[in-house]
């Protein structure tokens, strides 16, 4: 078999654009069927909300403070004030602050913060209505992913909104981080490389490569889609324009880091002296693992190690379950920059948020089953993912 039947055989397996789609016509419904994905991810959210205010009060702390806690505080700040005005009481895992510090935090989801805040609403509002609009959007995209894939319908699209909303930790999605808004982006470039709309999925990568550094996972899958595309000779300069907006906004950064602090590598310099995070292939990930396991001092620090083994698991079936590879590459791209960086082991739940590609078989398989049966799993996995969260935040200090 020759290159160019390789490349011709992989971007067969793309759906075709949605120019090539029959049009649906309205009916009575059509305002339900609008409105359900958004009422999913809502309810499950407010569930999961539910939830941590029980558990807030019986540790007498304000659901509020919460929600805009730990790097929480970084982006109100960045947000109100810049980089430059951040106030000295904030400091890196080691209790310093200087004039470069702030810049490990990516800039995308503070200037979407200020842009509501410069309206009138205050910083914690901003924050929180852009997290919560964020997810809303997110949650269109999941529905519209699960009925574009190999054996997808507005079913599964459905059930993957719901495993989304409920995930461990997702409660980071309703708080004043970061995750909402790039998964929105995220999600939404990978629907547009799967209809082959490469100037929208370019744009939407590189908006995400400003919210978080996990945008390089994005940039890989849309810029290896829209290699097989080139290579194939499909889509003409769209696929060439795609790709070469992807990239821009997570270099873009990196370049602005680098001129500010006068190193190349200026921002991962940050990330090690302030929070030791450095990537060394899961050297530091494995160890955490073992000695966890071994000693078992905390039901939030087996419980990761037992959500990392799922997320490995997740891996194993999306490719025999044969996921469309942009997915499980962005898929597993996110799970190898979680797990192969040093750094707050208790993040590692959190950082796996992004990955939600993983879930598409998980909901494909549910679909096929009774719906009653779907229900009560989905709402099993929901309860035990939005506890997960609600006690991390309340019982365990380094979740986040």
């Amino acid at each position: 078999m020759s290159a160019t039947d390789v490349t011709d055989a992989l971007a067969d397996r793309v759906p075709p654009a949605a120019d090539e789609r029959p049009a649906r016509g309205l009916n009575g419904n059509s305002v339900l069927h609008m409105v359900i994905p958004a009422v999913i991810y809502l309810g499950v959210r407010q569930f999961s909300l539910v939830l941590l205010g029980f558990l807030a009060e019986s540790k007498g702390v304000r659901v509020s403070d919460l929600l805009r806690s730990w790097d929480g505080n970084w982006f109100l700040a960045i947000a109100e004030k810049g980089y430059s005005g951040v106030p000295t009481t904030l400091v890196d895992a080691y209790g310093r602050h200087t004039d470069e510090t702030a810049l490990a935090f990516f800039p995308g989801y503070p200037e979407a913060v200020g842009l509501l805040s410069a309206i009138g609403f205050s910083p914690l509002a901003s924050a929180l209505t852009v997290s919560v609009a964020s997810g809303v959007v997110c949650a269109y995209a999941l529905a519209t992913m699960g009925e574009l894939v190999r054996g997808g319908s507005r079913r599964v699209g459905l059930i993957l909104v719901a495993l989304f909303a409920g995930s461990p930790m997702a409660v980071s999605l309703s708080m004043a981080y970061s995750e909402a808004l790039f998964c929105a982006l995220a999600a939404w470039s990978l629907v547009f490389v799967l209809r082959r709309q490469w100037v929208a999925a370019g744009l939407l990568c590189a908006g995400a490569g400003l919210v978080r550094t996990t945008g390089a996972a994005l940039v890989l899958a849309v810029g290896l889609a829209v290699l097989v595309a080139v290579v194939a000779r499909k889509d003409g300069w769209r696929a060439w324009v795609g790709g070469a907006l992807a990239p821009l906004g997570l270099l873009g950064y990196l370049g602005f880091v680098a001129v500010r602090t006068g190193d190349l590598f200026g921002w991962f310099a940050l990330q090690e002296r302030g929070w030791n995070s450095h990537f060394d292939g899961g050297v530091a990930t494995v160890t955490f693992a073992v000695e966890r396991l071994a000693d078992g001092r905390s039901v939030l620090e087996v419980g990761t190690v037992a959500l990392i083994g799922v997320a490995l698991a997740l891996v194993g079936v999306a490719i025999a379950a044969r996921l469309e590879w942009p997915l499980l590459v962005y898929g597993i791209a996110v799970l190898v920059m979680d797990l192969g960086a040093n750094g707050m082991m208790g993040s590692k739940a959190r950082l796996m948020v992004p990955a939600f590609t993983l879930l598409v078989p998980v909901a494909i398989g549910l679909a096929k089953r009774r719906a009653s049966t779907a229900v009560l799993t989905v709402a099993g996995l929901v309860t035990a993912g939005s506890w997960f969260g609600a006690y991390a935040l309340t019982a365990w200090g380094y979740a986040i």
